[in-house]
């Protein structure tokens, strides 16, 4: 997630996102992803399971912080043992619509739009439950805001880049807690 209101720039994960929902169901389905949302539409939210996976010690964190995909995978593993696919998979939606909508009070005003970008932008199970949690906010995708759904962070990553190599900074105190702003990585040549 990322947050700026012109003048103050605040990012950070606000939970695994479909990192869990997409392990969830390759393991489960052989699948890759919740093509078009239509295994969590198909289920029931287990709204108990969504409260005890948002007991996890990340989601009492402040911003900035960051995880790895993999810092969900054995909490959430061991909750959804033996639960439906489809109730599964409306569960995990459930958790990443929750979970963003969880950032709002940390942040110093709620934000009026929200702009969905990646796989979550391409699945309306999702959009449907971000729009539910995030309301009275508009959430809509990257392509109805002009920019690319596919390719957002990937532009981000090269627009980073340029600022390495122009010697400027790329992380700063509120986006990864960095002590003050500072330019990224080392400069190889090929």
């Amino acid at each position: 997630m990322t947050y700026t209101d012109g003048d103050q720039l605040i990012a950070c994960d606000t939970g695994p996102g479909n990192a869990l929902l997409d392990d969830f169901l390759r393991l489960q389905t052989g699948q890759p992803l919740d093509v078009d949302g239509r295994h969590a539409a198909a289920g029931c939210v287990n709204a108990d399971m969504v409260a005890r996976l948002l007991q996890h010690p990340f989601f009492d964190l402040p911003p900035p912080k960051s995880l790895d995909r993999n810092d969900f995978r054995q909490w959430a593993g061991d909750a959804l043992d033996g639960i439906d696919v489809d109730d599964g998979a409306a569960t995990l939606t459930a958790l990443t619509a929750v979970s963003v909508a969880a950032i709002v009070p940390l942040l110093p005003r709620a934000p009026r739009t929200w702009i969905v970008a990646g796989g979550g932008a391409r699945n309306p199970t999702l959009m449907r439950m971000l729009a539910e949690q995030l309301a009275p906010a508009k959430v809509e995708t990257a392509h109805a805001a002009g920019w690319s759904v596919d390719s957002l962070e990937a532009q981000a990553f090269a627009y980073l880049a340029v600022r390495s190599l122009r010697g400027l900074p790329i992380t700063f105190p509120s986006t990864t807690g960095a002590p003050h702003p500072l330019s990224g990585g080392v400069l190889a040549k090929l």
